[in-house]
């Protein structure tokens, strides 16, 4: 198998998880609060990666004791990120979430034009101004959707793009700091620090009154955030970038398309929403544009 095809493959993987993971992540708030949940995340993925290590090469663990400062900042960031996606979920719905995360890799091409002086050409320009209007279409209509609580909605969305300016900080110094360490190192102190700082407001009496079903969840979450992201740097080792952010960026389709075929169930172990026809039109506009952004982006593209 070709290096090309070993990256679409990871990148692939990844989209899949993150299709799955918003609804997963829903259910788990009938249990655990969004702090919890997102403490697991971190802590399942930092062990995993801390005993692989300890047990293969012990030498490298030595960058926990000093860490980049970068990296610090890189960790803080996908703290704030996986937060503020999770209370976008908590306060909204899966769909609402992964339309509107879809700002961060328009954001990121953004970066690239402003701080790293990339040239902007017409056909990003033409992708940047779809996802605009996808983005307000879609947050207009889903707004009278949620005309009984416009305040959660709103309250959901702003986490939301929190979540999505952090995860371009976090992208865009994870970036610098791949070319000098290893990538599952840097997972490794990415985990481990937001862990640290959220377990002060963890309920762990919360853990010990879930049943089996739940914590197969929570594992799965935990097992996501690992999976995902460690296919996600092995994607970028073996392809060109431009080809992982768009096989990524196609991820919210796996969301919507699960959640409409949830709903046609009528599942009772989650609330679904069905998006109006102007939703969809403005979903469809977010992902294209953000596809058309990344593809024509000239640094980027081989």
């Amino acid at each position: 198998m070709s290096s090309n095809y070993k990256g679409v493959l990871y990148a692939m993987v990844t989209a899949l998880l993150w299709g799955f993971l918003p609804i997963f992540l829903k259910v788990s708030l009938k249990d655990l609060d969004p702090v919890s949940i997102v403490w697991f995340r971190f802590t399942f993925a930092f062990s995993i990666l801390f005993l692989y290590y300890l047990i293969t090469d012990k030498k490298q663990l030595n960058i926990i004791k000093r860490p980049p400062f970068i990296l610090i900042i890189a960790a803080l960031a996908l703290g704030v990120n996986y937060l503020g996606f999770m209370q976008g979920i908590n306060y909204t719905s899966p769909s609402n979430a992964q339309i509107t995360m879809q700002t961060a890799p328009i954001l990121l091409a953004m970066v690239g034009v402003f701080f790293f002086k990339e040239k902007l050409n017409s056909k990003q320009l033409l992708g940047f101004g779809i996802a605009g209007l996808g983005l307000f279409l879609f947050y207009r209509n889903q707004l009278q959707a949620f005309i009984q609580d416009t305040e959660a909605f709103n309250t959901g969305f702003f986490w939301i793009e929190l979540g999505a300016v952090m995860w371009v900080l976090y992208a865009s110094l994870q970036k610098k700091l791949v070319q000098k360490h290893p990538a599952q190192l840097l997972n490794m102190v990415l985990y481990g620090v937001p862990a640290i700082l959220y377990a002060p407001f963890v309920d762990f009496t919360a853990f010990s009154n879930l049943d089996f079903s739940s914590w197969v969840i929570v594992i799965f979450l935990g097992m996501n955030t690992l999976v995902a992201y460690g296919c996600l740097a092995l994607a970028f080792k073996y392809t060109e970038a431009y080809k992982v952010s768009i096989i990524v960026t196609v991820n919210p389709i796996i969301t919507l398309t699960s959640m409409a075929v949830l709903s046609s169930m009528n599942v009772a172990w989650i609330k679904t929403d069905s998006l109006s026809i102007y939703s969809m039109l403005g979903a469809v506009l977010v992902i294209g544009g953000a596809i058309t952004a990344v593809l024509f982006s000239r640094k980027n593209k081989i």
